[in-house]
């Protein structure tokens, strides 16, 4: 088969850190070629223009897609996402290699089989960097401040304050008598903690900046229990809100489903999958630990806690605010909730 094939072409290309893989095939399947090129959008377009104008390309969601994708839709093709958990079997194939991992992927979007991710915008991913780097410096943060209570157990101080890192509690760490090395390493990590606090405001600022104008933003602020920082979340980790199919498909994939398992006639349901955007989790159960008292979803959690206990009560109410998130960002006000309300 001639590389100069004229009729529709499917490409698979098994991206990595340094050097890609990517394999053309007709639309019957067969092999029009195999090329490894060094990571560059400038190789990767040259690349792609040998399969005609608008190919059908699909590459796994793996680490450091964005600028293939970007490099790949400016040059004029159709980019399918692979989802990893989707695409697991190719790990257990007697003989894997880059190509075969690039021509499966070709053949599977061919068939109609790609499991598919959801390719974000640009826009989208812009805003998802800003959110998962306030959450990372938030985390690191949090480590520090274990080091700090971690220090003064082992100097056997215990300080009499409700926060330590409070403007109370950092008098009192100033003052404390700790030993030489543990004074060091803990006006060190106290620095460092300066340092994250810094970092946390400053991308709250530039959070608060690009969701400015953001109707949905201004709306979820509005739900019991979600804030500034919350509201951002969701907006930004589930991106396009009319790419789920209803309030149960978001549910799932944010992981807040229990898991399924049925064969013959043995159904069973486990605990929540805990797959999908651990932050859209994440920020669903805290908003639904933080729901004040006096609104329908707390009388809702003290309910299911009656029956099914604390931790359960928390998802299934963290599962109805997600529900009413959907609602929200499609349809920019909330019916349901209000109703609710009013009724309670």
């Amino acid at each position: 088969m001639c590389a100069e094939y004229a009729g529709r072409q499917y490409v698979g290309i098994d991206l990595h850190r340094r050097r890609s893989v990517i394999v053309r095939q007709t639309d019957q399947g067969e092999l029009l070629e195999s090329v490894r090129i060094d990571n560059d959008p400038v190789a990767l377009a040259l690349q792609i223009a040998k399969a005609g104008p608008d190919p059908d390309v699909v590459l796994e969601a793996t680490y450091g897609w964005y600028w293939a994708a970007d490099a790949l839709q400016a040059a004029g093709a159709t980019v399918h996402l692979a989802h990893p958990l989707g695409i697991k079997g190719f790990a257990y194939r007697r003989v894997k290699n880059d190509v075969r991992d690039a021509a499966d992927l070709a053949h599977l979007l061919r068939m109609g089989r790609l499991p598919e991710a959801y390719l974000a915008p640009p826009a989208v991913r812009q805003l998802r960097e800003l959110v998962r780097h306030r959450a990372k410096c938030v985390a690191l943060r949090s480590g520090l401040k274990a080091e700090i209570h971690a220090i003064l157990a082992k100097q056997g101080l215990d300080l009499p304050v409700s926060d330590i890192f409070g403007v109370r509690g950092r008098e009192l760490l100033d003052r404390a008598v700790l030993d030489p090395p543990f004074r060091a390493r803990a006006n060190a990590t106290l620095r460092l903690i300066d340092a994250y606090d810094f970092e946390v405001d400053l991308a709250d600022g530039w959070l608060r900046a690009r969701l400015a104008t953001h109707p949905g933003y201004r709306l979820l602020q509005s739900f019991p229990g979600v804030g500034r920082t919350l509201a951002a979340v969701f907006v930004a980790e589930i991106g396009e809100i009319d790419r789920f199919a209803d309030a149960a498909h978001l549910c799932s994939w944010a992981g807040l489903t229990p898991r399924h398992r049925e064969s013959d006639t043995k159904v069973h349901r486990g605990h929540i999958t805990k797959q999908g955007s651990t932050l859209v989790r994440w920020a669903a159960i805290e908003a639904a630990q933080k729901i004040p008292p006096g609104s329908w979803l707390t009388s809702a959690r003290a309910t299911i806690t009656e029956r099914r206990g604390r931790n359960i009560a928390t998802v299934a109410v963290a599962r109805k605010l997600l529900t009413l998130v959907y609602y929200g960002l499609r349809d920019g006000e909330i019916r349901a909730l209000h109703a609710n309300e009013a009724a309670a």
